[in-house]
Parts: C-alpha cells; structure tokens; sequence
C-alpha cells in the first residue's frame, strides 16, 4: 500500500488561531468504533481509543466529546451537538450529522456514508462518485457520526489539493485526486438521501 503523504491530510486551518470557543467542554457525543475507511490505494483507520491512523502511522486523535487533534494536542476541528464543524478561531467547517456532511455555507451534502459504508462524494452538479468504503462504522448513530466526520476532514484536504495542485500527484496514495472515486472499485447502487436538513443531526 502506498503511503497517503502527510501534506494531503495536514489540515492547513490556521494553527496560530485559538482552539474553538467551546473546546474544554467539548461538542457532540461520539462513540468511537474500529473501523477502517479504504481509499483508492490507502487506508484510513479510527481505534476504540480515538486514534486515526493513516496507512497505519497515528497522525491524529478523535475523541468522544467530538474534538479532532493532531499529535501534538493542537486543535484541529469540533463537532458541535448542533452538527456544526468549527476550526481554530471558530472557523466554519461546514456541518457533520450520522450519514451526511456538508460544506462551510451549502445546504446539500458534498459526501455522504451510507449504512453499508460506501461513501458517496457529490461534485458541484449533484453526480455522484464512489469515495472509498468504510467498514466498522455501523455499530450504532455515534460511531456512525465518527465515521463521517473522519471523511469530511480528511475529504476536505483531499479536495483543497485537488483543486490547488497538480490533477494527479503520484505517490499520494490516493489515485483519484482530480477525479473523484478513480480506482476506487466501489459499486454505488445504493440510495443515498443527498439533502442536509434533518439528516445531519445525530
């Protein structure tokens, strides 16, 4: 498995900002799975005890109050009980629920991950593009929040690069960069709702 290079998921958020207003109390109720997102050439794994580890290297920490850190304890993003992603300085990250997310000020869903784990990525037009498979996640509402808000903020990164790098960065582990769900052999017969409203609360 080719490794996913650290740039692509270094989460650029602005890390000389303060942490999210309410970070010591935290956000939403997760339940933290093991569970296993496969991408193209790479993996993303979440364990019981909240680390997210990329190809197999901890590269970032998850945990049950809905905060996201890097190894060195610095904020990175909050799930808030509402859904809403927050970043350093309060940065709106878009909005997180069980099954959908979406992106900072649109009301449609830009990915969805559906209950059999296939995860569906919805380009600008609405089409729809296999993302990669998660496995794991299904245990019950909270894991499987866990798990889509892990596929937004890595989609995120993933989407950034996409749309400021070259269309085809060999060697990132995840061939589909520029193509979203290239070389992800994900069959994507399955109905997925694509609007946000109620589907984004737990």
């Amino acid at each position: 498995m080719k490794p996913l290079a650290l740039g692509l998921f270094a989460l650029a958020l602005g890390c000389s900002a303060g942490p999210p207003a309410n970070w010591a109390r935290g956000g939403a109720l997760l339940d933290l799975p093991r569970a296993r997102w496969v991408l193209g050439s790479g993996a993303v794994d979440i364990l019981p005890d909240g680390r997210i580890l990329l190809n197999g290297q901890h590269e970032f920490t998850l945990d049950r109050g809905g905060r996201f850190y890097d190894l060195e304890g610095e904020p990175l993003a909050l799930l808030e009980p509402d859904g809403r992603v927050v970043g350093p300085g309060d940065a709106d990250l878009g909005r997180v629920g069980a099954l959908h997310a979406s992106l900072p000020e649109e009301k449609t869903a830009w990915l969805s991950v559906a209950q059999t784990g296939v995860v569906i990525r919805y380009d600008d037009e609405g089409e729809r593009f296999a993302f990669g498979v998660w496995m794991g996640c299904n245990v019950n509402l909270y894991t499987h929040q866990a798990c889509t808000l892990v596929t937004h903020l890595i989609g995120l990164r993933i989407r950034a690069v996409e749309r400021s790098g070259p269309r085809y960065m060999p060697g990132m582990g995840y061939p589909g960069v520029g193509a979203p769900g290239m070389g992800v052999g994900v069959g994507v017969g399955v109905g997925v709702g694509v609007g946000v409203g109620g589907g984004l609360g737990p």
